[in-house]
């Protein structure tokens, strides 16, 4: 990673945290809820547009149960449910410590070309176990800039823009409305559900598809 490329992340980092750590003490005190806001435009999703289910994830690039879950439920997860046309799957960022990993990762995945986020994704979080070993942030994110389908400039440009910044306190923004405070966090068809696993996501997925 360049010099540059590096700065401008930091600069991202200084512009976010205040805004994600204000809406993390919000979190604290904030009443569960069981539904969350409906995907918009804004949001980054794979699957079919008009899929019966929607599933919500939300997740942090410095979340090792998130890693977890993208190196080891996700690749079933994707066949079996998405690929088939039968679940629609999208992506918030929820920025967990250590927010120097966490929002620079979040900004990186934001500025991809849109068809390329979830490879962004499985990269950065496939990659993660390697910075956790005492790996450098740069070589963390090379494999997520080279399927990322921008530029270095471009990332770079992108990355220290107010709209990521926005993007980026939505998701977060939404976490909270929906008393998510913890990562991944995923929703049903706009309900909570607390097993994460392929299994436990079925059932749900199941449910939401026969209307109940």
């Amino acid at each position: 990673m360049t010099t540059r490329r590096r700065s401008l992340l930091i600069l991202v980092l200084a512009l976010l945290a205040p805004a994600v750590v204000a809406s993390a003490s919000g979190m604290d005190t904030a009443v569960a809820r069981q539904t969350v806001a409906p995907p918009t435009a804004a949001d980054r999703s794979i699957g079919r547009a008009d899929a019966p289910v929607t599933v919500i994830e939300y997740a942090s690039f410095s979340c090792s149960h998130c890693a977890d879950w993208h190196r080891f439920v996700y690749p079933a997860f994707k066949t079996r449910f998405i690929d088939t046309g039968q679940v629609r799957l999208v992506f918030r960022n929820l920025p967990t410590q250590p927010e120097d990993m966490s929002l620079p990762g979040a900004a990186l995945a934001r500025c991809a070309a849109p068809e390329r986020f979830f490879e962004v994704v499985s990269a950065l979080m496939l990659g993660q176990d390697l910075v956790f070993r005492g790996g450098t942030r740069e070589a963390w994110y090379a494999p997520a800039v080279a399927v990322s389908g921008r530029t270095r400039a471009q990332l770079d440009a992108c990355a220290a823009t107010p709209a990521t910044l926005a993007a980026i306190n939505r998701d977060v923004e939404s976490a909270q409305a929906a008393g998510a405070t913890s990562t991944p966090a995923f929703f049903v068809n706009g309900r909570r559900v607390t097993d994460r696993s392929l299994g436990g996501l079925e059932v749900a997925i199941r449910a939401a598809a026969a209307g109940q």
